[in-house]
C-alpha cells in the first residue's frame, strides 16, 4: 500500500458538521471533530507515520478494491473483491438534522460480506490534535475507548450480532492502538461506529440496528436530493455536485466551507500548501447563484443570512467592513500557525493550520457580497432594513477605497497591486447596490454610487486594457493575462459579443488554455512571492465553460465542458487543480470547483437550447 494513496483516490462523508475522507483502499486518513476546522483524530494523508487513521481491509494484499456511492447519496461503498469472496466497507455518518452544533458525532464502518469468504483487519490508530496530544487506549470487557490528555475522547462501539463473540483483539500489544480481526461469510454484517464525546460507555450494535442507520441516512440523502429542480443534460453530475457542497456546509449557520482539508499540495513536494476548512465572502456570489438555480431555497437562504450577518458586524482589517473570509461559526481569528513536526503529503512543507491571508485587502469580496445579495433579493430573500443599513455603510465605505492596490483574488504573498479584478468587482458591487437601492426604494446616495461606478468603468477602460495584447490584463501596467477576467461578461462589465472581449478571450485560450484546461495566470510572468509552480485551476476551466456559452460558442464550451468531466475522480469529486498527468491536487474536495460545475451546467444548458 501506498503510504499516501494520490489525493484524488478518495471519498468524502460527513454528517453537516464535520467530514472525513475514506481512501479507495479503506482508510479514514483525514477527519476533524467537532468541527471541519477542528483539530484533526485522523491526519495520515499529511503525516503517513505519525498523523493516525482508521482502516479496513481484507487481510493480505491479494485482492482489487473499488470505491462508489450508493446512488443518490453521501453513503460510501469501498469493494474488496479476493480469491475467497467479495466484501465491503459500507462509510457513512448518520446526518445530524439540528441547527445546534454538537460535539458528538458518529462514523458508521458497516462491513458486510456479499461472496463467499472475507477476513477483513481492522486498524484504528487515533492521533487526538494533529498528533500533539498523548492520548491513551482503555479497555472495558473487550471495548475500547480512546482518550486524549485533554479530555477529548473516541469511542469505538462493534457491530456484533446476537451472541456473538467480541472481535478478537490482535497485533502488537501497546495502549494508543487498536488492531482487531472479523471473519465474514456471505450475507454477515459486522464493523465498528466511531463516536466522538460519547454519552454512554462503549456498547454492542446489532446489524440490523447499524443497516437501520444506513437506510435512515440513505432516506434523508435521497429527500433532500428531490428537492432539487435541475432537469438539464448533466443530471448526475450536477446532483453529485449538490451532494458534494451540502457535505462542506455546517448546517448551524449556514457556512459553506472552501474544503475540508488542509495542507493538500498544488505542487507536489512544494510549499503552496493552505488551509482551506473556512468560509469564503467570494464563494457566496457562486453558492447563491448555484443553489438557487437548482432550487435548494433553504441553503441559499441560510448561506445569505450567514453572509447578512458578516456584513452587519464589519471587523476587516484597516477598519475594511468585511474579512475576506471567516470560520464556520463567523469568527475571525485564522491565526496561521505550522506543524513542524509532520512531513506533509508527500513531503510537502509546511504543513499550515488556520490561514494568514485572513487579513488581506482584497476588493473583489464586496463585488462577489453585493452580487449575491441582489441575486437572492431578486428571488425573494429580501434583505431587510438593518441589512440594509450595513449595504449601504459597506458600499459607502469601498467609495473610498475601491482605488488601491489590494493583494488579489489569488490571495498572493508578493505584495498589494492594481488588480483588475478588484476594480471589476467593484464596479460589481455599485453597479448591484444601485440595482438594489432602485427596486426596493431604498434611501442611498445614488448619486455618489453612480459617479464611482462610471469612474471604475472608465479606469478599466484605460488602464485595464493592453492595446499591445489585444486583452484586458491582471493588472494595470503589466501584460499579463489573468483567468479571474473569465467573469467579465458574466457579471455583465463588458458585453458578450464585444470585440475587446472577444478578443480577450482569444488571448486567455492561446496562452493560459491547455486542452481545454486552464491555468490562473503564469507565475513566471506574475510573480506571486511563492516557489514552484502549480496545475490548472478547475474554477478557472468551469469559468472558461461560462465565458463561452456567454460569447455564443456552445460547441467549444460544451466540449471543453465534457473534457473537464473526464478529470473528475472515480466519485465524481474535484480538488483545486488538475496536475500534468490529470492528477488531481491542492484541497480536496474543493467547494468553488463543485460550484462552479453547476453554474456552468446551468448556463450550459440554458445555450444549448436557445
Amino acid at each position: 500500500m501506498d503510504r499516501y494513496p494520490p489525493i484524488g483516490e478518495h471519498g468524502l462523508i460527513g454528517d453537516l458538521q464535520t467530514a472525513a475522507l475514506v481512501s479507495a483502499d479503506g482508510a479514514v486518513d483525514w477527519f476533524c471533530v467537532p468541527r471541519f476546522d477542528s483539530p484533526s483524530v485522523f491526519g495520515s494523508l499529511l503525516d503517513a507515520d505519525g498523523g493516525g487513521r482508521c482502516r479496513i481491509a481484507p487481510r493480505g494484499s491479494a485482492y482489487t478494491a473499488t470505491q462508489m456511492y450508493f446512488p443518490d447519496t453521501a453513503v460510501l461503498i469501498t469493494r474488496f473483491l479476493s480469491e475467497g469472496g467479495v466484501g465491503e466497507v459500507v462509510d457513512f455518518m448518520p446526518p445530524i438534522q439540528t441547527a445546534t452544533a454538537t460535539r458528538t458525532h458518529r462514523l458508521v464502518r458497516m462491513v458486510r460480506c456479499v461472496r463467499g469468504e472475507v477476513d477483513f483487519d481492522v486498524e484504528i490508530s487515533p492521533r487526538f490534535d494533529y498528533g500533539r496530544q498523548p492520548h491513551k487506549l482503555e479497555l472495558t470487557d473487550g471495548e475500547a475507548t480512546f482518550v486524549a490528555e485533554g479530555g477529548a475522547r473516541l469511542t469505538v462501539h462493534s457491530v456484533l450480532a446476537a451472541g456473538e463473540k467480541r472481535p478478537a483483539r490482535v497485533g502488537p500489544s501497546d495502549d494508543r492502538d487498536l488492531r482487531l480481526r472479523l471473519p465474514l461469510r456471505a450475507g454477515q454484517v459486522k464493523g465498528i461506529i466511531l463516536e466522538s464525546e460519547a454519552e454512554g460507555p462503549p456498547r454492542e450494535i446489532t446489524p440490523d440496528e447499524v443497516v437501520e442507520l444506513f437506510e435512515d441516512t440513505v432516506g434523508f440523502w435521497r429527500r433532500w436530493l428531490g428537492r432539487s429542480g435541475y432537469r438539464g443534460r448533466w443530471r448526475e453530475t450536477v446532483q453529485r455536485s449538490a451532494i458534494t457542497l451540502k457535505l462542506m456546509t455546517y448546517a448551524p449557520s449556514g457556512a459553506l466551507i472552501a474544503a475540508p482539508t488542509t495542507g493538500l499540495p498544488e505542487q507536489v513536494g512544494g510549499e503552496r500548501n493552505w488551509d482551506y476548512r473556512y468560509t469564503w465572502i467570494r464563494d457566496a456570489s457562486f453558492s447563491v447563484y448555484a443553489l438557487l438555480g437548482l432550487g435548494f431555497t433553504d441553503e441559499a437562504a441560510a448561506f445569505a443570512g450567514w453572509l447578512h450577518d458578516r456584513v452587519e458586524a464589519g471587523g476587516g482589517a484597516d477598519g475594511a467592513p468585511l474579512k475576506i473570509m471567516y470560520r464556520v461559526d463567523g469568527s475571525s481569528d485564522l491565526s496561521e500557525e505550522l506543524l513542524p513536526h509532520w512531513e506533509g503529503y508527500r513531503g510537502s512543507h509546511p504543513v499550515r493550520i488556520g490561514n494568514g491571508a485572513a487579513d488581506q485587502l482584497q476588493l473583489d469580496i464586496y463585488g462577489e457580497a453585493m452580487d449575491s445579495i441582489s441575486f437572492a433579493d431578486r428571488h425573494g430573500l429580501v434583505t431587510g432594513h438593518r441589512g440594509w443599513l450595513a449595504v449601504s455603510d459597506m458600499l459607502d465605505w469601498l467609495v473610498d477605497h475601491w482605488d488601491r492596490p489590494d493583494e488579489g483574488i489569488w490571495e498572493t504573498r508578493g505584495g498589494q497591486k492594481d488588480f483588475t479584478y478588484g476594480r471589476l468587482m467593484s464596479w460589481v458591487a455599485f453597479d448591484r447596490g444601485i440595482e438594489l437601492a432602485t427596486r426596493r426604494s431604498r434611501p442611498a446616495p445614488l448619486a455618489s454610487w453612480v459617479g464611482e461606478r462610471d469612474r471604475i468603468y472608465t479606469q478599466i477602460m484605460n488602464r485595464g486594457w493592453d492595446a499591445g495584447r489585444s486583452a484586458f490584463v491582471q493588472q494595470y501596467g503589466e501584460p499579463v493575462l489573468d483567468a479571474s477576467l473569465l467573469r467579465m461578461a458574466t457579471v455583465g462589465f463588458v458585453a458578450p459579443h464585444d470585440e475587446m472581449w472577444l478578443s480577450t478571450l482569444d488571448a486567455i485560450d492561446a496562452e493560459l488554455v491547455s486542452d481545454s484546461l486552464v491555468y490562473r495566470y503564469d507565475p513566471s510572468a506574475s510573480p506571486d512571492g511563492l516557489r514552484g509552480s502549480e496545475g490548472t485551476f478547475s474554477l478557472c476551466t468551469f469559468d472558461y465553460v461560462h465565458a463561452l456559452a456567454d460569447a455564443g460558442r456552445t460547441d467549444q464550451a460544451a466540449l471543453t465542458f465534457e473534457k473537464m468531466l473526464t478529470y473528475a475522480n472515480h466519485a465524481g469529486l474535484y480538488a483545486e487543480e488538475i496536475g500534468p498527468s490529470g492528477e488531481q491536487l491542492g484541497n480536496f474536495p474543493q467547494a468553488f470547483t463543485h460550484l462552479a460545475l453547476i453554474n456552468s451546467a446551468l448556463r450550459l444548458d440554458q445555450a444549448l437550447d436557445a
